[in-house]
């Protein structure tokens, strides 16, 4: 049996683990469920923490980084963003 990475990308309201979900994307790399966004009005976790206990795996915190005049007109990484991972059996 061969593993496939899931990831689920959370957008909490605060920087706390515990803190409540705005906004969430699921990807599936075994392909078992599709997901796009806005599909489903309910995130599926209320938290990191809560998707830590179910077995998802934090694979990166938010990158905290200066602001300074003039970093409103630059790209970055979004805030309070955390990216989970779980693996999932996948027979091929």
């Amino acid at each position: 049996m061969q593993q496939r990475q899931k990831l689920l990308v959370l957008y909490l309201r605060s920087p706390d683990l515990a803190s409540q979900v705005g906004s969430w994307s699921v990807y599936d790399g075994a392909g078992q469920s599709r997901h796009t966004t806005g599909d489903s009005e309910n995130p599926p976790y209320n938290s990191v923490l809560e998707a830590m206990q179910d077995g998802w795996r934090v694979i990166q915190f938010p990158q905290q980084w200066p602001a300074f005049p003039g970093m409103e007109y630059q790209t970055s990484y979004l805030k309070n963003e955390y990216i989970l991972e779980k693996l999932e059996d996948f027979d091929g």
